[in-house]
């Protein structure tokens, strides 16, 4: 796994392609050094020319590393991410109002969802991996006086499906299967072994 890596690691330059508080805590718990440079990648790809939400996150994670890997004059590794909610499946990502914040609650409530997080790793030489992790999340059930003091705390207004499993958000959800990180937006289990088998390979 990576930990064997992590002195190699911390003499590394890692970029990661997000500007993200939860992103930057997840490698800080992993022990990696990184700088945050956000990417301008517009996200804007047509979902309905994806078979899967998979492959449409997997698309904006590696748009948005490719970005910043150009910006870059000296990286040895970039992370990209991208992570959505999928309901019946249509892909809830963040809310543009209070209004859509409501009913993507008010959708959630007493049901299951799927949440689908996209990684995509440009090591220096432009060796590329890309992959998608998914977890499955149940809600309790949510009265309307519940939803809108949720929302009134700003925390859904970032947040793809207008919730955050780390903050209050999290009292929110009655279990999930699978890897909470992935909810939170990057699989720290996947992210680790993918950059071990980089390691291992040396091509980092």
């Amino acid at each position: 796994m990576i930990m064997e890596h992590l002195p190699k690691l911390q003499t590394k330059n890692i970029v990661l392609a997000s500007q993200s508080p939860r992103r930057r805590e997840i490698l800080t718990l992993m022990g990696l050094p990184f700088t945050p440079v956000p990417s301008q990648f517009e996200e804007n790809l047509d979902k309905s020319s994806f078979k899967s939400p998979r492959d449409y996150v997997m698309a904006n994670a590696h748009g948005k590393a490719a970005d910043v890997a150009a910006s870059q004059t000296d990286y040895d590794l970039v992370i990209g991410s991208d992570t959505v909610v999928v309901l019946d499946g249509k892909v809830l990502e963040k809310p543009k109002s209070e209004g859509e914040a409501f009913r993507m609650l008010a959708q959630l409530s007493g049901r299951q969802h799927t949440v689908a997080t996209g990684v995509s790793l440009i090591a220096k030489g432009d060796t590329t991996r890309t992959f998608a992790e998914e977890t499955s999340v149940w809600f309790a059930h949510l009265s309307d006086d519940v939803i809108g003091a949720y929302i009134k705390t700003g925390e859904p207004m970032d947040k793809a499906g207008a919730y955050g499993i780390q903050g209050r958000g999290g009292a929110l959800v009655r279990r999930i299967e699978g890897c909470y990180f992935t909810v939170m937006g990057l699989p720290m289990h996947a992210l680790a072994r993918e950059i071990a088998e980089l390691c291992k390979e040396h091509l980092l």
